[in-house]
């Protein structure tokens, strides 16, 4: 099966990033030119695949002189990576939210699958619970999903 150009745009950005050493900067317009695309197709790749959530910094400067600028995150410790994780959601998460974060966890070897299952339970359960037994409405479920999400990547990168 061919790839989409999305999915080349992103390889090679990849390959890009770790031959120099997880940072690099690159042109759009030269992107662009090279997979004979707009320069918002660029875009497009670069806001899916090298968001905070899967671990990039992105840095971005327009204008003729213009560079996208990518970081691979990399984190010295458990603190420095629970501070990461943390930032990632609000007060408040949706269980899509929980998911997509727990997927992207996993992709990037931040956690097994069996304890992405286990948080996924978890999340699951304590929501069930909380719409079934008490009637608690959506929002607050949202809140009090987000602080057992916390507490248990707190537990996951501290062990």
């Amino acid at each position: 099966m061919a790839e989409s150009l999305s999915e080349l745009i992103g390889s090679y950005i990849e390959r890009l990033i770790e031959e120099s050493g997880g940072v690099v900067l690159l042109r759009r317009k030269e992107l662009a030119s090279r997979f004979g695309c707009v320069p918002s197709q660029i875009n497009y790749v670069i806001k899916s695949r090298f968001s905070a959530e899967r671990g990039y910094l992105v840095e971005s400067q327009r204008g003729e002189y213009g560079f996208i600028k990518i970081t691979k995150v990399s984190f010295a410790d458990g603190e420095e990576r629970l501070r990461h994780l943390e930032s990632l959601f609000d007060d408040i998460i949706t269980e899509e939210e929980a998911s997509r974060i727990l997927a992207q966890m996993q992709e990037r070897g931040l956690m097994t699958p069996r304890e992405r299952l286990l948080v996924e339970v978890a999340l699951s359960g304590q929501d069930a619970v909380l719409r079934d037994l008490f009637d608690v409405p959506s929002p607050r479920r949202g809140l009090l999903r987000a602080r057992l999400l916390r507490a248990l990547l707190r537990a996951l990168c501290l062990c």
